[in-house]
């Protein structure tokens, strides 16, 4: 199976930690974030892996040129010259991620026990274009899901920006993104002309018509490590939760 890693973002949230350095290398326990996500990643099947670069990402390349990872093959999509958000970014790895199979996408300052081989089994079964994990806790944005875990939009807390058709004579859903979704390699075949945009957007332009579906998991079961206060979280996480099944 193949995954796709995020890791060409320029870590803003995690300074004064990536001011000289991609924050898939800030270290928890001692190792490299990028190493946690690889080693789990493989231990649920994943040998096939891209991970896009850009911020410093001579760093990242000579780490995993330096640090081989048995059993698993991994390719450099290389953003040098210009970071193209996480839609881009997909679109330019399209190439290295064709096959038969549904596709993994997972932030890469994200740590999480989420049940991905129950989450590959769900997107199976539903013949959905997209699943995305997600949960009920607190974030200043949220999908918009129906109670069939149809997505039907975004929602900005903050502003109160609104995207997507709502049904007035539903009940919504409003869910966390985990930074880990699965794709059908159909939407690879459905990517705009442009070359930078969010896959989130993406996924606004498809769901009214298309099935993409939450996969709800228990709020305990993921970190977001984008802050540097969050790190010392990290290593508690790894170490209670057993991270590597």
């Amino acid at each position: 199976m193949k995954a796709m890693i995020f890791a060409a973002g320029l870590g803003t949230r995690l300074k004064p930690y990536t001011e000289n350095r991609p924050k898939a290398l800030v270290e928890i326990g001692g190792e490299p974030i990028l190493k946690h996500v690889l080693l789990r990643l493989k231990s649920f099947g994943f040998r096939e892996i891209v991970i896009n670069v850009h911020h410093f990402a001579d760093q990242l390349i000579d780490y995993l040129n330096t640090h081989p990872f048995k059993d698993l093959k991994i390719h450099i999509s290389d953003e040098r010259e210009c970071l193209l958000d996480t839609g881009g970014a997909l679109k330019k790895a399209a190439p290295l991620l064709t096959g038969k199979n549904p596709i993994l996408l997972h932030n890469v300052d994200v740590l999480s026990t989420i049940p991905l081989q129950s989450m590959l089994i769900e997107h199976a079964t539903s013949s959905a274009l997209a699943t995305l994990a997600v949960s009920r806790r607190e974030s200043s944005r949220k999908l918009l899901f129906d109670n069939n875990h149809q997505m039907l939009g975004w929602k900005n807390l903050e502003t109160g920006e609104i995207r997507g058709k709502l049904p007035k004579s539903k009940n919504i859903l409003e869910l966390a993104f985990s930074g880990i979704h699965i794709i059908d390699p159909v939407l690879l075949h459905m990517l705009p002309g442009a070359n930078v945009f969010s896959i989130i957007d993406l996924y606004l332009t498809h769901c009214a018509k298309y099935p993409i579906h939450a996969f709800e998991h228990d709020p305990e079961e993921f970190l977001d490590i984008g802050k540097p206060e969050q790190l010392a979280r990290a290593e508690k996480f790894l170490k209670q939760s057993h991270y590597l099944p």
